[in-house]
């Protein structure tokens, strides 16, 4: 079994290493050819507030089966100076049930997230976008704000957070690429932004639905979990709505409000997949809202895992263990 720590895991796979992987996942998902498995996602309760779980797949046509264990503690960054996501894949052999890869998750979660919100944006942001909206200043917009610039060619970053002081990480990000970048409020944001990436844990809509202009593309990519939501469910009823994973986005997703009021059904929602392998033809005007429900699929956590394994055996940075 090989065995690729945490530690190595970002100098691997850089945020276009992980593009393809998740890219071809939505396309195999879409044609039936990748399954993800029912998730596990539960409360664990106590003074630490954590969510711990599995996700896990199976894609015939990437030969990749295995899982992700783990979830989100809230208290690690301030208390232990530890990411509050914590991970880590399991891969298997889909012949022989054996296990060949144990891959640390933490940096991989922020990689194949990023990169899910960065499809979305090639295939459903306006083509002539400039302005790229951020809510939310935590560990994973970095991520975020970096995966999207590679979509358009942005000429200026607004932001907004709780806590504006920490908005300062995302103005360094759009500074090493030459963009301005100001903390704005959520009413300008909606007003400027040809493209708005949502990355906050919320169970309350941060952003309304009137504070979104026609044309807007949404990636919606904070953590799924029952009872969370980032935007106004009137918002989805507005928006031509896709996501990874229609099952999950109406259960644990930025959906599930919308569903449960009956502003939208699970049939008015389209896989990011069918866009991609051209069997829908996403943005259908310059008009048009769209929204990208990134749920965050155990499939993609595979395909990335499957990309650094790969990796660190050609740089013979893979440790083999026998199992």
């Amino acid at each position: 079994m090989i065995v690729v720590p945490e530690a190595a895991c970002p100098s691997l796979l850089s945020l276009d290493d992980a593009f393809a992987p998740v890219e071809a996942v939505f396309a195999a998902m879409a044609r039936g050819d990748a399954t993800n498995f029912p998730v596990v996602r539960e409360a664990l309760g106590g003074a630490e507030e954590a969510l711990y779980g599995f996700k896990g797949g199976y894609d015939r046509a990437g030969a990749t089966l295995g899982l992700k264990a783990g979830g989100y503690w809230p208290h690690n960054l301030a208390h232990r100076q530890l990411t509050n996501h914590q991970s880590t894949v399991f891969l298997f052999d889909p012949e022989t049930g054996r296990p060949t890869a144990m891959v640390g998750g933490n940096y991989l979660t922020a990689a194949r997230t990023a990169a899910a919100s960065s499809v979305s944006i090639k295939h459903l942001a306006r083509p002539d976008a400039r302005v790229l909206g951020m809510v939310g200043a935590g560990h994973q917009a970095v991520f975020q704000l970096r995966a999207a610039l590679r979509q358009r060619p942005f000429e200026r970053v607004v932001g907004w957070n709780r806590d504006p002081d920490r908005l300062s990480r995302l103005a360094e990000v759009a500074g090493e690429a030459g963009l301005p970048f100001e903390a704005v409020s959520l009413d300008r944001l909606g007003a400027e932004a040809d493209v708005i990436v949502t990355i906050a844990s919320s169970f309350a809509p941060i952003l309304a639905a009137a504070q979104v202009r026609p044309g807007t593309h949404l990636a919606c990519m904070g953590t799924d979990t029952k009872g969370k939501q980032e935007v106004d469910s009137t918002l989805l009823a507005r928006a031509t709505v896709f996501t990874d994973e229609i099952a999950q986005s109406v259960t644990i997703g930025e959906a599930q409000h919308a569903v449960a009021a009956g502003l939208i059904r699970a049939a008015d929602i389209t896989p990011l997949g069918a866009v991609i392998n051209g069997t829908h033809p996403g943005r259908a005007s310059p008009d048009q809202i769209t929204l990208f429900d990134g749920t965050g699929v155990g499939l993609q956590d595979l395909a990335v895992a499957a990309r650094v394994v790969a990796l660190a055996k050609a740089a013979g940075l893979a440790a083999e263990v026998a199992f």
